[in-house]
């Protein structure tokens, strides 16, 4: 680093160089010397991170493609309508709203235009794996909608069919919702489905962690499922910018979504993410399947072998995992906050987290450890490399052995991981200098 100082020194202010330097450290230490396991991240290939810093960043477009407020937005307007084109081959729906800027966005949006204040949801229990959006604690409270729990089946591991069916025809709800942030194995939405529409209520999906095994065909398909919406982030196992998304088939319902998500939820929707959003989208109908495919086998495999290891891995019945996702219990070995600090001071990033089996009140030091190998498998590690990563898991939790320890083996191991994969394999350098575009997102 201090040859790129003394190079930055001879035009710029210690203050400006300062930003500059977190910078550096935080790509070298996130993109070359961590094992990245937080589910609900992932990284872009180098090629959407070239069209992520263009022009459109610094523009405003409320309302909808060729219906806008502002002008100079030609160009703007031909991107949306062409990512929602490949949105909706993708993932093989009618209808695609590219305007949510998350998840949550997206959330709210759906609840407001199929609910109204003092409706009921019936949502998946917070410990089992709902979102805070899903909550009276984030977008339903606010929304002055009423939260009420499916059962869950803890030997399952999942919504407890017959007695969810149960509650969802003695509440009669305005919608139901599935999916999460927590998800080993794919949610009952046919069985359920068909229940909520004999009750009048609509079902949302929300596949933020699960849309890139949905693109791949390599999870459950919600739509042709009985899902009337699902919602979605753009940034987990689909491996784009942070965003967010909407698709249906409903076209009554589309409309009055559509409505919602300008002017209520969103004004401008940052629309550098959209030719991002677009290329990744590419990727996914390219190489999606052979993607979500490596990511389940590497979930497996690190699930077993971490049982393997001495953990105490959750659902086992059904193979630990059919998801990007494993979770573990750490109660044994301290707790998920202290796990998570110890495995992040070498250099493995994973989150604590609610079990199903806990207490609500648990949330700031849990039983449990989500994992997601979504961004290791976008990084190229496959089965054989899993096992090296519940090796370190068990020398810094198990062992006990100092991080700074493993953190220089995790240092050594991540240097095999340099190269993005399941994207186009183009000559970067060589496009942005045609192109005049600027210097690469900052690294080294």
């Amino acid at each position: 680093m201090s040859g790129i100082h003394d190079v930055l020194k001879q035009y710029l202010t210690d203050e400006v160089i300062k930003v500059i330097d977190i910078t550096l450290k935080h790509n070298r230490w996130r993109k070359r010397e961590c094992l990245n396991m937080i589910p609900s991240e992932n990284v872009m290939s180098p090629l959407a991170e070239m069209v992520y810093l263009t022009d459109m960043g610094h523009r405003y477009a409320e309302g909808w493609p060729r219906k806008r407020y502002y002008q100079g937005l030609i160009y703007v307007d031909e991107m949306e309508l062409y990512l929602q084109e490949l949105m909706s081959k993708l993932f093989k729906v009618k209808y695609v709203d590219v305007r949510p800027i998350s998840g949550t966005t997206a959330n709210l949006s759906a609840y407001y235009a199929m609910a109204k204040y003092g409706d009921k949801a019936v949502v998946v229990p917070v410990q089992a794996g709902a979102h805070v959006s899903h909550t009276k604690f984030g977008g339903l409270g606010a929304l002055g909608i009423q939260q009420i729990e499916m059962p869950f089946d803890m030997e399952e591991m999942n919504i407890d069919v017959d007695k969810a069916a149960k509650l969802i025809r003695e509440v009669k709800p305005r919608f139901v919702t599935f999916g999460g942030s927590v998800f080993l194995f794919p949610h009952p939405v046919k069985e359920l489905s068909e229940v909520a529409h004999e009750v009048g209520a609509y079902v949302l999906y929300d596949a933020a962690h699960v849309l890139g095994l949905i693109a791949g065909g390599k999870f459950q398909d919600p739509i042709r499922e009985g899902a009337d919406i699902v919602t979605s982030s753009t940034h987990k196992t689909f491996p784009g910018p942070q965003g967010g998304v909407i698709l249906t088939n409903n076209e009554e319902l589309f409309k009055r979504v559509k409505k919602v998500v300008f002017p209520i939820f969103v004004s401008n929707h940052h629309l550098h993410r959209l030719p991002a959003t677009a290329i990744v989208a590419l990727e996914m109908l390219h190489f999606g399947e052979a993607y979500a495919e490596q990511i389940l086998r590497n979930a497996k495999t690190l699930a077993e072998a971490l049982a393997a290891e001495g953990f105490k891995v959750l659902g086992e019945k059904h193979g630990y995992t059919k998801s990007h996702q494993v979770l573990i219990d750490v109660r044994e070995l301290g707790g998920g906050a202290k796990a998570a600090k110890l495995l992040e001071d070498a250099n493995v990033i994973v989150n604590k987290n609610l079990l199903p089996y806990d207490k609500p009140e648990m949330i700031k030091d849990p039983s449990g450890l989500r994992l997601g190998v979504q961004e290791l498998t976008r990084w190229g590690l496959k089965e054989d490399d899993m096992k090296e990563v519940a090796r370190f898991f068990r020398r810094v939790l198990i062992d006990k052995e100092d991080p700074a320890k493993v953190r220089k083996d995790v240092i050594e191991f991540r240097k095999n991981f340099t190269k993005i994969h399941y994207t186009f394999d183009v000559p970067l350098e060589e496009i942005r200098e045609k192109l005049g575009l600027g210097a690469l997102p900052l690294l080294e």
